[in-house]
């Protein structure tokens, strides 16, 4: 069938660096991640090996220190070049190994990121091509892309960098804590007395700073909406002459922009001064208690030594672990969100046994058809006629009557929640669903071209079509006559939703879409709307000449153009008011009557 349907976050930088963002926190966390593992867990080869390698690199870079302390105490105060040659060496192959298995252990995790995001990725788009109109008409475009972009991209950078550091933080605080306590028990007490005030202090911003970048996101987001549909409606503000109201209201938007990014980048702005600040009191108190036990009870320097070394290795995780388990907490939040869409209901299944066809003879009947959108607001009551093989029906009315429903129901985008429909004598519903929709041709009012060729968009409609066909469907579209002079002619490319070609040309295109098709039902929702007079002269004789032979359903507000059809149907308020034909409808000189005499007028 031819289907037409119509704030960037803040880098997410080093976990080592300033907080980046407002933390959103999973509903679930515990059953997300399970989640997550059933993901990860077909590479469990890598991630083990990963482990094994996060394990020896923290170890070896935890020997470092102490060798540095040997080195001193035992060479260096000794004056043993060579030994301190040998020891500096030794130094130099134990971080070389633990950078080379960091730079391992990053490559394979990077691996299986990828690995996974793709597979991710794949089901989410292919979860988006089986759900039912319904729900987009609940969501907003903007949501669904977020969940696509920037909540799957969150995972990413968890997975290929967050956990590595969690886990490496976790084992070299671990790590480090007993080193200090091995060394000299008196001095680590000394170095974790800072660790509260750490904490604390970290807390304290990451707990105004989410606040105020939550502001900004806001405030972003406000802003780019603006700048949207003002590029959108250029034209509209420029035939109002209303360019100095736009600048003033971006203004004032930019202003707010820009007051609460800089409250929001001022006060995460503290967080590397003060851990800087912190860091150094640390290790100024090492240093003094260090340099008193010295004198008093004959600590070596190279314990000293050690301790400074160690205290740095101490305070840098524990800085970085706030971040790191706020960015991971977004992005199991950011899966949750992915797995929200996963776990939608899919477009009904085809009942047992149902039907394919290869062609329509197009004998559609609505027997006492009802639908609501929810429960207890009905959109359509009762709706009930006969389409017979090959004849054309209008669909007339007032906007919000329900004239564009009964076509979806018609091409099952939803199901009557009562009476039925009935297709060459058998209810809809005994079809399989693809079926039905390879045999329904649809141009609707708002068309939508995609990126590509002229030739590439007619095709869409039959993807086997020949050169030659497609310029065939374009000629009995009229559209053959403006494609002519367009720069590339056929191979002319198109920008997102042919938006280098005026809304006619596009309807042009589309209608030579449906053509392409050979539908054996044809469906035109104001399908020559957007057209000029005489262009719409020229397409209704191309259209007239595809509809021969086909059963049509025409929705139109330019009721000249229906005036030919077999039956017309005007709905109101979700009802059928009256049916027939032109001349009997006017005889009645009901509505239908009505409101060709206001077009007259």
């Amino acid at each position: 069938m031819n289907k037409q349907q119509g704030g960037p976050r803040p880098p997410m930088g080093h976990p080592g660096g300033r907080f980046s963002g407002p933390i959103v926190k999973p509903k679930n966390q515990k059953e997300t991640l399970l989640r997550i593992w059933s993901y990860l867990r077909v590479q469990r080869i890598e991630l083990i090996s990963v482990v094994i390698f996060v394990i020896i690199s923290t170890i070896l870079s935890l020997v470092g220190p102490f060798l540095i302390g040997k080195t001193i105490d035992d060479y260096i105060v000794k004056f043993d070049v060579s030994g301190a040659i040998r020891m500096s060496l030794l130094l130099a192959g134990v971080y070389s190994v633990s950078s080379i298995l960091t730079w391992v252990q990053t490559f394979i995790m990077i691996r299986v990121s990828q690995k996974t995001i793709r597979r991710l990725r794949q089901q989410l788009f292919e979860q988006y091509q089986s759900l039912p109109l319904a729900f987009f008409d609940k969501k907003q475009q903007g949501d669904l892309m977020s969940r696509m972009t920037n909540d799957i991209e969150n995972l990413n950078a968890a997975l290929s960098q967050s956990v590595i550091q969690i886990v490496s933080s976790s084992l070299t605080i671990v790590g480090t804590a007993f080193a200090l306590f091995y060394l000299d028990w008196r001095l680590a007490l000394v170095t974790l007395i800072i660790i509260p005030l750490i904490v604390w202090a970290t807390k304290q911003i990451i707990k105004r700073s989410s606040v105020n970048y939550k502001a900004r996101q806001r405030d972003l987001g406000n802003l780019n909406g603006y700048i949207e549909e003002t590029i959108s409606n250029a034209d509209i503000i420029t035939l109002f002459g209303k360019e100095k109201k736009t600048l003033s209201e971006f203004k004032v938007a930019n202003e707010k922009l820009r007051s609460s990014a800089m409250r929001a980048d001022i006060i995460s702005g503290f967080m590397g001064p003060i851990n800087n600040f912190m860091n150094n009191l640390g290790l100024s108190l090492v240093i003094g208690v260090g340099a008193i036990m010295a004198v008093t009870s004959g600590l070596s320097i190279g314990v000293i030594a050690s301790f400074v070394t160690y205290t740095r290795q101490f305070f840098r995780p524990i800085n970085q672990l706030s971040n790191l388990l706020n960015t991971f907490q977004s992005a199991v939040a950011g899966s949750e969100r992915v797995f929200e869409i996963l776990d939608e209901a899919q477009e009904v299944a085809d009942v047992a046994n149902a039907k394919t066809k290869e062609k329509f003879v197009g004998d559609v009947v609505f027997e006492q058809v009802e639908f609501s959108y929810e429960a207890g607001k009905p959109i359509l009551r009762g709706i009930d006629f006969h389409a017979k093989a090959g004849e054309t029906i209008a669909i007339v009315g007032p906007t919000g009557s329900g004239k564009t429903t009964i076509i979806q129901l018609l091409t099952r985008f939803y199901d009557t929640t009562g009476g039925r429909i009935l297709l060459d004598g058998e209810p809809i519903e005994q079809y399989k669903m693809a079926s039905v929709r390879d045999h329904v041709g649809v141009v609707l009012q708002d068309t939508y071209l995609f990126s590509g060729t002229v030739r590439e968009n007619i095709r869409f409609g039959k993807l086997s079509a020949t050169d030659e066909e497609v310029e065939q469907a374009a000629k009995i579209a009229y559209a053959h006559n403006f494609i002519k002079y367009l720069p590339e002619q056929y191979d002319t490319v198109l920008k997102s939703g042919g938006l280098n070609l005026s809304q006619g040309q596009r309807q042009l295109i589309a209608i030579a879409r449906a053509i392409l098709e050979d539908p054996d039902i044809l469906i035109l929702d104001e399908a020559t709307s957007s057209v000029d007079t005489m262009t719409e002269v020229h397409i209704q004789k191309g259209l007239n000449n595809l509809m021969k032979g086909r059963t049509s359903f025409v929705i139109a507000h330019r009721l000249k153009t229906i005036e030919n059809a077999d039956q017309i149907l005007v709905i109101k308020d979700g009802q059928i008011l009256e049916q027939g034909n032109h001349e009997s409808l006017m005889r009645e000189d009901g509505f239908y009557a009505t409101l060709q005499r206001q077009l007259m007028s």
